[in-house]
This record gives C-alpha cells, sequence and structure tokens, in this order.
C-alpha cells in the first residue's frame, strides 16, 4: 500500500536540510542535500512506519503560514 505524507523541508543555517513529516510526530531527518534528504526522510518514514501503530486515517495537513508579531 502507499501511503502519502506531507513533508516541512528547511535549509539549516550551518548547510544542509531537514525535514519534519507532517502527521508523524516525531518523524525528522536530515541530509547535506536536497537528494540525499528525499532519500533519508523516505527510509525515516518506513522506519517511523514500522515501529510505531500508526492509524488508517492520519491528521490532514492544512498549511504553512508566514506569521508576522512585533518584538
Amino acid at each position: 500500500m502507499m501511503r502519502r505524507f506531507k513533508v516541512i523541508i528547511e535549509q539549516d543555517p550551518d548547510g544542509g536540510y531537514v525535514a519534519s513529516v507532517a502527521g508523524l510526530p516525531g518523524c525528522h531527518t536530515q541530509g547535506e542535500t536536497l537528494d540525499e534528504l528525499r532519500s533519508n526522510v523516505k527510509e525515516a518514514i518506513a522506519l517511523y512506519l514500522e515501529d510505531e501503530e500508526v492509524p488508517d486515517r492520519l491528521p490532514q495537513f492544512v498549511a504553512v503560514e508566514d506569521v508576522e508579531v512585533s518584538v
């Protein structure tokens, strides 16, 4: 069975990339390049799904928004 997940990718200030998988709490990974990150995130999701009891219906990812605050 194939499942799709939303992945949030951020560039680390020191180089490389970090990814968090929306809907899978604690499922994170990193990579030096985007290609490496994509490979690592697939592996991280597969390992997460092996180790965790994941319901058939996960929370639906809605959006990433910019929020402006005065500091």
